[in-house]
């Protein structure tokens, strides 16, 4: 297993304190707080810790306060309820004695019924793609300094834009942008931990959809942004260590927030998971 995957199987996975109790390290991965995705996948993962013989299919959270990377998180769980198809977990991340993220997150037995799913966009497949860590590095002689540890991280997750935005001089243009995402090597078989991957990887690039159509980036510097959000529906079986196309569009910008909403299909086409994020954006 290549490392990068190993130590982010570490990373998500939480040490038991007690009952109900879980506690998680954080990391310092070049952001100026703790990344939101480490917060997301770690409170799922403390829920999924509580639930037996029930699959997460959706979780909503709220970003109360920006978390210290430098300190690990504790993460309390209410078991709020366990019906007969589906059982319900509230969790919140203190930090400090404080909340800085609660979460509510819906676990329900399996059960066949009717289906149906939008189609998946036409784009080229990753291959031949460069992933952002390699357009990270043909920006770094124009990046500033405090920016060159986040492009320069080995992500855990490769990230291929099917069409990459410049880093420091973006062209104005529509807000909707598609990404394959992988794993960079296998994972284990636990489908509970392919979600709660892909809930740490679902944080990354979609905020910044919905800066595309007024031509800036988080990179240059011009943007002050947090997440306010994050609400996640799995639909379908998926695993992580395969290909996914992540398909993100911004429907709205206004009064300070910007809305953005992705889908993740499989190469088949198959759509797997939805998401919905909004967040705080100011010129500075």
């Amino acid at each position: 297993m290549h490392k990068a995957t190993q130590d982010l199987l570490d990373h998500l996975t939480l040490e038991r304190l007690e009952d109900n109790l879980y506690r998680g390290n954080s990391r310092d991965i070049g952001s100026p707080n703790v990344y939101g995705g480490q917060v997301l996948g770690q409170a799922l993962f403390a829920a999924s810790q509580t639930v037996e013989g029930r699959d997460a299919h959706s979780l909503h959270g709220y970003f109360l306060r920006p978390g210290d990377k430098t300190l690990p998180v504790d993460y309390a769980v209410d078991r709020i309820r366990d019906g007969r198809s589906y059982t319900t977990r509230r969790v919140v991340a203190i930090q400090r004695g404080k909340p800085i993220f609660n979460m509510s997150a819906s676990f329900k037995v399996r059960e066949e019924g009717l289906e149906h799913q939008c189609a998946m966009p036409e784009v080229p497949g990753p291959e031949g793609l460069p992933n952002m860590t390699e357009l990270g590095k043909q920006a770094l002689a124009d990046i500033p300094d405090k920016l060159e540890r986040f492009l320069q991280w080995q992500r855990p997750i490769e990230f291929r834009p099917v069409n990459p935005v410049h880093l420091l001089h973006p062209e104005p243009q529509p807000p909707t942008r598609e990404i394959w995402i992988k794993a960079e090597s296998a994972l284990p078989d636990d489908p509970a931990m392919h979600k709660v991957i892909l809930a740490y990887a679902s944080d990354y690039s979609l905020l910044g959809t919905s800066l595309l159509p007024h031509g800036l980036t988080f990179t240059q510097g011009k943007i002050r942004a947090a997440s306010l959000d994050h609400a996640m529906w799995f639909h379908r079986d998926f695993r992580l260590d395969e290909w996914l196309l992540y398909s993100m569009d911004s429907p709205n910008m206004s009064h300070g927030r910007g809305f953005s909403r992705g889908k993740l299909f499989t190469r088949a086409g198959r759509l797997v998971a939805s998401v919905a994020q909004e967040g705080m954006i100011r010129r500075v």
